[in-house]
């Protein structure tokens, strides 16, 4: 997958001591995503919007807020997050993701 015609934000957004990293992608018609990278670790985030987060390497064990089990995401697949909650992450190897934010 390529995005042609793009804004890339050169900052880093760096999260838990440096783990977890991305890069904002900025779109013509006001479209933002993030590509990032995902060390070995457990993490908790946030959302404002919603979120479609696709696995571009690596997996991913997610649990999202209200579910009770965490739920494995591989390479190729995606998951959604609703806006203004939390889920959790559970990374046992390097993940490549890309974030997609909503605007509701």
């Amino acid at each position: 997958m390529q995005f042609d015609n793009v804004t890339v934000i050169k900052k880093a957004n760096i999260y838990f001591d440096g783990k977890v990293t991305s890069r904002t992608v900025l779109f013509a018609g006001g479209e933002k995503k993030t590509l990032g990278i995902m060390l070995p670790g457990e993490y908790e985030f946030g959302t404002g919007d919603r979120e479609i987060m696709e696995v571009l390497g690596g997996s991913m064990d997610i649990m999202l807020s209200g579910e009770t089990k965490y739920t494995t995401y591989g390479e190729g697949t995606s998951f959604e997050v609703p806006a203004n909650s939390k889920f959790k992450l559970i990374i046992r190897e390097p993940a490549d993701y890309c974030c997609s934010y909503i605007k509701a």
